[in-house]
């Protein structure tokens, strides 16, 4: 399944090669962290969150038929410059 989440994701991203999945499984349900470059967070989560939503929705018809259960999660990261500091 992590193969098909990263087919998906990287036909739709501009740079493929730095999608990268992670997966965990945990208490019987399978987690994919999906990290994408800072340009292609735009179009995976699309508008309104559709794109990532229809995802989800693939990925859970697949995980139905193998009678798994699956979580798609995609990785925020930090934008440069935003970080706070303590003090």
């Amino acid at each position: 399944m992590k193969d098909t989440l990263h087919y998906i994701v990287s036909a739709i991203v501009e740079n493929p090669d730095e999608v990268h999945i992670d997966e965990a499984d945990v208490e019987g349900i399978l987690t994919f962290t999906i990290h994408v470059h800072q340009d292609d967070m735009g179009k995976i989560i699309g508008k309104e969150g559709k794109v990532i939503r229809s995802v989800r929705n693939v990925m859970k018809i697949a995980a139905m038929k193998n009678n798994q259960r699956i979580n798609v999660v995609l990785a925020e990261q930090s934008q440069p410059g935003t970080e706070t500091s303590k003090e």
